[in-house]
């Protein structure tokens, strides 16, 4: 199989996976339908466009070709029932997700109050769940996609969002390392559009310094979170004031 056509294949596989539409990424593209089956159907992608269907997608083309090479279906999300077990179980749910992160099970052990042979245990326990595959000398490889994301709405975010509200927006934001930016207007659908992408291309840049900053020391890098909502949107009691429209 040609490596061009491994590629289509691997995002039409995502896509499908995610649940996208053809006239859903035609929107985001800001191309017709019909344009963009006709572009998988001929697979006629130029670097350009890739590089776009990518960025909406919150993906690296060098994550699309990993895809390819590790010839077999890479979920980006779990499911329901493997969130529902990682909330269960807090030392499990941390161990999940900084394996996920990338780190190594020395680091685990360095930074929290786990002993080497628990953390091989809750790794096992992962690996049983078809989160991660334990190797011989307790290297860690998952089974997600780079672009993983927890369900919307699903017991993982849902335990985070708890999290948010009690602890993540218990700040200023103005010590070294924080921002938060808050704006409003009104927004047309195009323009709400717009900024979508803008928001899917921020992501990629996030997951790519994530990806880059691997290959530093533990000690270099700080957990971080990034949280970029759209939404229409207004204060209760403004609705509560607002003019009800004549019949």
């Amino acid at each position: 199989m040609a490596q061009a056509e491994s590629l289509v294949n691997a995002l039409k596989n995502l896509l499908k996976a995610r649940g996208i539409t053809y006239a859903q990424l035609a929107k985001g593209l800001g191309l017709s339908e019909a344009s963009v089956k006709r572009i998988f159907a001929e697979r006629s992608f130029t670097l350009e466009r890739l590089d776009q269907v990518c960025t909406l997608l919150g993906i690296q083309i060098s994550d699309l070709a990993r895809m390819v090479v590790a010839e077999q279906p890479v979920p980006s999300r779990l499911t329901e029932e493997q969130e529902k077990k990682l909330v269960a179980d807090p030392k499990l749910l941390l161990v999940a997700v900084h394996a996920l992160h990338q780190w190594t099970l020395e680091e685990i052990v360095s930074s929290f109050a786990t002993t080497q042979a628990e953390c091989i245990r809750l790794l096992a326990r992962l690996d049983k769940l078809g989160i991660l595959d334990l190797l011989p000398n307790n290297r860690i490889r998952v089974r997600v996609a780079p672009d993983f994301s927890w369900l919307p709405g699903g017991p993982i975010q849902q335990y985070f969002r708890a999290q948010l509200r009690n602890d993540f927006f218990n700040s200023h934001f103005d010590k070294p390392g924080e921002k938060m930016i808050m704006v409003s207007g009104t927004l047309s659908e195009e323009s709400n559009a717009a900024v979508q992408r803008a928001m899917n291309r921020l992501s990629a840049e996030f997951l790519a310094a994530h990806q880059q900053d691997l290959a530093l020391p533990l000690e270099r890098r700080t957990g971080s979170a990034m949280i970029v909502a759209l939404r229409p949107w207004s204060p209760a009691h403004f609705q509560q004031m607002r003019r009800q429209k004549q019949q």
